[in-house]
């Protein structure tokens, strides 16, 4: 795809994010945003499921916990260690046309934008959820979902990525959730205890 071609997405993608870090601001997610996007603010739901899981399902599930961290880690290193240099995006918060509009809520850090680590990596968590944990509880995707959403959001309202950032980051998790949490069912699986 050539520069021309994506100049539309771009400028969309620019638009989007203008409405959702600057016109759409208000008190309540100024707070609360920026401890969405904190990994520290989850501490508790990951230390319930690295309990909850192994207590529930014994061995198998710690070999939960393993898939967990290997998706984890799958997800991370591909976003930032692959993708990030290699395309080179500056965050909305770096870009000098937009230091005087952006909304910025936390440091704006010196990494690159594209696509966004805590998108993928939220995105890859909630699918294995999703597809590992499906059979014992139908339910588990509405909750995992949200979480995945709600991380990402925030990284566009506090101003540190643009909402195609994101999108692609949530696009990347899923693939990569949804491959590791399959082959979790599949080759561990809690339909048998």
């Amino acid at each position: 795809m050539s520069a021309g071609m994506l100049d539309p997405i771009l400028k969309l993608d620019r638009e989007l994010w203008y409405h959702i870090n600057v016109l759409w601001q208000n008190s309540f997610l100024d707070f609360v945003t920026p401890f969405l996007r904190e990994p520290k603010f989850w501490i508790p739901l990951y230390a319930f499921l690295a309990f909850f899981i192994p207590y529930k399902f014994g061995k198998k599930g710690f070999y939960w916990c393993l898939g967990f961290l290997i998706t984890f880690a799958l997800s991370d290193y591909t976003s930032a260690s692959i993708i990030k240099p290699f395309v080179h995006r500056l965050r909305p918060c770096n870009d000098l046309e937009l230091k005087h509009t952006v909304h910025l809520l936390i440091d704006c850090g010196v990494g690159y934008s594209f696509p966004s680590t805590h998108a993928t990596n939220h995105f890859a968590l909630a699918f294995f959820m999703i597809f590992s944990l499906h059979t014992q509880y139908k339910w588990v995707w509405i909750p995992a979902f949200l979480w995945a959403f709600m991380v990402a959001y925030s990284q566009v309202y506090v101003g540190v990525h643009y909402p195609l950032d994101v999108i692609c980051g949530g696009l990347l998790g899923t693939v990569i959730g949804t491959f590791t949490g399959r082959f979790f069912r599949d080759k561990v699986g809690f339909s048998k205890k």
